[in-house]
């Protein structure tokens, strides 16, 4: 054999093992990366342990979708998906129905447990005829203590402007039952000019000045009439009869 033959004999059997190597290396490789891709590693928050050890078990080399599985289409079947809104607003209907029934019910006990004058009644036949504020706020002074009820417009139970209401019907005075047409029916004066029987009124309740930054009203379900200090700055002051 010619010297140069056999020195390149060995390079020839070098570059055969090269590429057997290469290729084994390949082969691994490649059965090796899709079962890696598709068994995420422990680590990873949105999947769980136990379905990354089933995957990995089960040598799983690949994933084969139908093409048919892969255009099927999905259908509501007539039915519409409800959302959280449309399950919130039905909750809210619910809540508010029964707070109606409650109401109901509670203004059917409130009118059966009087049997006073009402609101008409003094109005017809006023009991004070005469009207200043010392005399309505000492008349409202009188019903501290009385539950509020909403609604209510009596010594059986009073909501803030149906108080309101009652005590200016003692004098005469004719006012809505409602806290802004209250508001509406006097003339605003400044706050430093407020006197006790002037009507304190905020977005949704009023009652009457009690001096020295205080209020006399109905405030909730649960309270009573009270005297207690104003909590906002949020309101300003009417008087009626000027």
């Amino acid at each position: 054999m010619p010297p140069e033959a056999m020195r390149r004999k060995p390079r020839s059997k070098g570059l055969r093992n090269t590429v057997v190597v290469t290729l084994s290396f390949g082969m691994i490789a490649t059965i090796a990366l899709p079962a890696y891709a598709f068994a995420p590693g422990s680590t990873d928050p949105e999947f769980a342990a136990s379905a990354a050890s089933s995957l990995s078990k089960a040598q799983a080399q690949d994933v084969q979708v139908d093409k048919q599985a892969a255009n099927i289409t999905v259908s509501a079947d007539g039915y519409d998906a409800v959302s959280q809104a449309d399950i919130q607003a039905a909750a809210d209907a619910q809540a508010a129905a029964e707070r109606a029934a409650e109401v109901a019910a509670q203004m059917t006990s409130y009118a059966a447990s009087y049997s006073g004058p009402s609101v008409g009644d003094f109005l017809a036949n006023p009991p004070y005829p005469s009207y200043d504020l010392a005399s309505v706020y000492n008349v409202a002074l009188q019903y501290q203590g009385v539950p509020y009820v909403y609604g209510g417009a009596t010594p059986a139970g009073f909501d803030c402007s149906g108080f309101v209401m009652y005590v200016f019907a003692q004098f005469g005075v004719s006012l809505p039952h409602s806290s802004n047409g209250q508001g509406a029916a006097g003339t605003r004066i400044a706050i430093e000019d407020a006197q006790p029987g002037d009507l304190v009124i905020m977005d949704g309740h009023d009652g009457f000045y009690a001096g020295n930054g205080n209020i006399l009203h109905a405030p909730y379900e649960g309270a009573s009439v009270r005297v207690q200090p104003i909590w906002t700055s949020d309101y300003y002051i009417v008087r009626i009869g000027i």
